[in-house]
């Protein structure tokens, strides 16, 4: 059976909405999408573009370029291209709450969302640190978040912290949950019977056997030891300069980066355009776009939808693999 996805394009005044009309001009045979936005917003990103759009019912079958299925999430307040609007900001909570709780249902079988833009969302009252965050709470789990290309995996033991509280977050208890999560994922979901996964260090040189800081040594290296010994395949903790050599990584299915700015950078300078960001351990299967709401780039036709065709892509595989392991 065909997997069914939501796909919400995010921030309404961004490049979400156009996005999401160069995605329904490409005909599929992998997933049928629903949206879950605003109508008119989406009417006016195919007026920009000068692309075909045909709004149809939920239980409609998309047929030709620009035919699109929509659960309607109204806008409190008319949408603009480039002026974000904290009026709209449950809006954009609610359509990702709804694709959400639409899977928690069985209804769909997976996510594929636009950026969002956390800061108007904080201005509109609601507080919002991630869409990632966001669903996990609703699904009352414990998440990772991964961002992959064709080049590397790279999974995120903090995400949005500020650098001052990342190494008081760096326990053995919340680095097992991590690891763990991120090993169960990558056996369901990607197919890897046994995941081997490089675990970068906190400190520069991987804290030089304690010359540059202790978290390693106290922290890091008994629980890797531990968890070798529990059967999963584990290489570190390894210094984060060099991790990244192409010659190391083939040797990885997935590196674990300690914070945010660590391993991501290494990831977007390698493949940027087709980089996806990936929830692991919901229900189902999430991922995103690998970029922001680019207010400047919005109705001028020019953003590239690189990423949300990847992240669509990659989401109906992953919700294809999750039937199929049923």
């Amino acid at each position: 059976m065909i997997p069914q996805l939501a796909l919400v394009p995010g921030e309404p005044s961004g490049i979400g909405p156009e996005l999401c009309i160069r995605l329904a001009q490409q005909p599929r045979s992998d997933c049928r999408l629903l949206a879950f936005a605003d109508p008119e917003t989406l009417r006016a990103a195919a007026t920009a573009l000068d692309l075909p759009l045909q709004l149809l019912p939920e239980q409609a079958q998309a047929s030709r370029p620009g035919d699109l299925r929509l659960r309607e999430i109204r806008n409190a307040a008319p949408s603009q291209f480039g002026h974000a609007d904290p009026r709209n900001a449950r809006a954009v909570i609610d359509a990702l709450l709804g694709a959400g709780q639409a899977c928690l249902d069985g209804t769909l079988d997976g996510v594929v969302t636009g950026p969002v833009h956390k800061a108007v969302i904080n201005q509109g009252g609601i507080a919002y640190s991630g869409t990632t965050e966001l669903l996990a709470h609703q699904a009352g789990v414990e998440v990772v978040m991964m961002l992959a290309n064709d080049i590397v995996r790279v999974a995120l033991a903090t995400t949005h912290l500020p650098l001052r509280q990342v190494a008081d977050a760096i326990t053995a208890q919340n680095l097992r949950k991590v690891i763990t999560t991120a090993h169960a994922a990558l056996r369901r979901d990607f197919g890897l019977p046994r995941p081997r996964i490089a675990v970068l260090g906190l400190n520069p040189h991987a804290g030089e056997n304690g010359h540059l800081g202790h978290e390693e040594i106290e922290v890091m290296i008994p629980l890797l030891e531990q968890l070798r010994g529990e059967g999963l395949d584990l290489i570190g903790p390894l210094p984060a300069d060099t991790a990244f050599l192409p010659a190391k990584l083939a040797g990885f299915d997935t590196v674990l980066a300690m914070y945010h700015d660590q391993g991501l950078p290494v990831l977007k300078y390698s493949g940027f355009e087709q980089a996806t960001n990936i929830t692991l351990g919901l229900p189902y299967p999430r991922v995103a776009v690998d970029h922001g709401t680019a207010l400047d780039l919005a109705g001028k036709g020019v953003a590239d939808p690189s990423s949300l065709f990847a992240a669509t892509a990659l989401c109906a595989r992953l919700a294809a693999q999750r039937k199929i392991a049923r």
